[in-house]
């Protein structure tokens, strides 16, 4: 699995350098997830470069941010190593992403690289992956996992999301990631 990792890995640097888009490898690893996890990946930074500092105000408070980190690790979930090459690719490249200058969120840089290199190269990176739809790419089975508390519906396209915990607040802060709709929570408890 690692060979097939950094295979593919190699191949999207290749990809992202014939558009123009030049990503320092000396500062990142790239690894499988030790532990089995729900999400495709993550690009963890760290050794912030000071010179990049600044600071953004959300509502009344004010938090340090850096621009730039000279150190990043991303790391793929051993699920999506069994899933097609594209989606791999798709997910590598969406983690290459978060290690360029400004992207460390899903913010508007972020969204301006991704929507250049969907263009460009035909991707289809976005700020979440639709896991069934992958499996039924990928000509795999998909089983939904039972073990949550609770089942989050989005009123608007009916994407579903489970889970066991709540942040608090949940409904009233935040939307759909795909369509922007509002969220109905449902128990475990109503659902049997």
């Amino acid at each position: 699995m690692e060979a097939k990792l950094n295979k593919l890995y190699k191949e999207c640097i290749q990809e992202l350098k014939t558009i123009g888009i030049d990503v320092d490898i000396r500062t990142i690893e790239i690894q499988l997830l030790k532990r089995n996890n729900k999400r495709y990946g993550c690009c963890k930074q760290e050794d912030p470069d000071k010179n990049t500092k600044y600071y953004e105000t959300i509502g009344n408070k004010r938090y340090l941010r850096y621009a730039k980190f000279n150190k990043h690790t991303i790391e793929i979930s051993k699920w999506v190593m069994m899933l097609e090459e594209s989606i791999i690719k798709n997910t590598i490249i969406h983690e290459l992403i978060h290690c360029l200058p400004y992207c460390n969120n899903h913010g508007e840089e972020f969204k301006r690289y991704a929507n250049y290199i969907n263009q460009k190269l035909g991707y289809d990176i976005s700020r979440v992956g639709n896991k069934k739809e992958d499996y039924e790419k990928s000509n795999m089975e998909y089983t939904e996992n039972v073990k949550f508390k609770y089942k989050i519906i989005c009123e608007k396209c009916n994407q579903t999301f489970y889970r066991q915990r709540l942040m608090r607040n949940l409904i009233r802060k935040y939307r759909c990631g795909i369509c922007g709709g509002r969220l109905k929570i449902y128990y475990n408890s109503q659902l049997s």
